[in-house]
């Protein structure tokens, strides 16, 4: 009869023993998903995140810019497709019309970064020539050559300010087209000639590559 007792009584710390751990084991399991929702949260939330398609082109750039001895500039060329498209599309650098062409005549990618490349090449020469700073550089890009001359005329130092003074003076000559789509709501009015901010935002996409490319890091020059 003790005998009998004796396993009832077994049995019941091993029913507790299991249902303790089992109900730990949920805690635990509940914990990791509450801390891994965290941090899905956290990356959704995160500005200007770098797309897949710009990460697969960027070796395509740099053997662009090898080929013209600018692969430091690999890490500025993915920033810059990143503003202009997120690496969507046949002209994922937007190079169409430097090269004298409508928009988005280029439909085939890498066509687009070879003239991509060719167009911030031109810009960097010309900026070096007028002794502008790097920013500059970037927003010509953007707002195209004649950028860097109207910065070099005003000390050769980019500012969201002068770029704004460049934009509203071009698009005073062509208020058809440059009038940011009769938007008078949109952030750019009436500097709707080109994107003033665009030199900050390839900046922040910059930012945003160095940290992701810390395995490569040595790999590129400091262009600032």
């Amino acid at each position: 009869m003790k005998r009998k007792k004796s396993k009832k009584r077994t049995k019941r710390r091993s029913n507790v023993a299991f249902m303790l751990f089992f109900l730990v084991l949920i805690f635990v399991l509940f914990d990791q998903f509450k801390q891994l929702n965290i941090k899905e949260t956290a990356v959704s939330l995160l500005p200007n995140t770098v797309s897949r398609d710009v990460q697969n082109y960027t070796p395509i750039l740099q053997k662009e810019l090898k080929e013209v001895n600018l692969e430091e500039y690999t890490l500025v060329l993915a920033a810059i497709m990143q503003q202009e498209s997120k690496g969507k599309g046949g002209d994922p650098m937007q190079a169409s019309e430097s090269a004298g062409l409508p928009p988005n005549s280029i439909q085939d990618p890498e066509q687009s970064i070879k003239q991509g490349v060719k167009h911030f090449q031109k810009a960097l020469n010309y900026g070096s020539q007028k002794n502008v700073d790097f920013p500059a550089v970037i927003q010509a890009y953007n707002m195209g050559i004649g950028y860097i001359d109207f910065v070099a005329d005003q000390g050769g130092k980019h500012s969201e300010e002068i770029a704004k003074e460049f934009s509203l003076k071009q698009a005073e000559k062509n208020p058809e087209v440059y009038n940011c789509g009769g938007d008078k709501n949109n952030f750019r009015y009436p500097y709707c000639y080109g994107d003033f901010t665009y030199t900050t935002k390839v900046t922040e996409n910059i930012e945003i590559l160095t940290a992701s490319d810390t395995g490569k890091s040595g790999e590129f020059k400091s262009v600032w």
